[in-house]
């Protein structure tokens, strides 16, 4: 026997049918908690993505290229620089007095001073205080 409800509206059959639950109180409850269940891979991507964030935080702060990494090589870098200078200036210096007592440009007063420091001669009229 066919029985077709056509003055209850379609909506209302459909809702009907997936309304149907089993009457047995334990199987019910077994449905109940596997819908309340967690998923595992949302929790599996988002924790991915929270130890892949750790990881590229550790690398930007205290990796090879990182944060304290490149405060250190900048201030390695000033005090290069500050040897860089003060070795130049010692060669400006150092050059000045070749430059002094070669053949083309000679300083009396230079050499002299040089004979004394490197030889220890003094004149018998000078006194020398040590």
């Amino acid at each position: 026997m066919l029985h077709l409800n056509f003055g209850i509206p379609l909506a209302a059959r459909l809702w009907h049918l997936s309304a149907k639950r089993p009457q047995n109180g334990a199987v019910g409850q077994a449905d109940n908690m596997k819908r309340t269940r967690p998923a595992i891979g949302p929790l599996f991507y988002f924790g991915t993505a929270a130890v892949l964030g750790l990881y590229f935080t550790f690398a930007a702060v205290q990796g090879a290229y990182g944060v304290f990494n490149r405060v250190q090589i900048e201030a390695e870098i000033n005090l290069l620089r500050a040897e860089r200078d003060r070795i130049n200036q010692d060669l400006a210096e150092v050059e000045n007095r070749t430059r002094r007592l070669s053949d083309d440009f000679l300083d009396l007063d230079l050499l002299d001073e040089r004979a004394r420091d490197v030889l220890g001669l003094a004149r018998p009229d000078e006194i020398i205080i040590r």
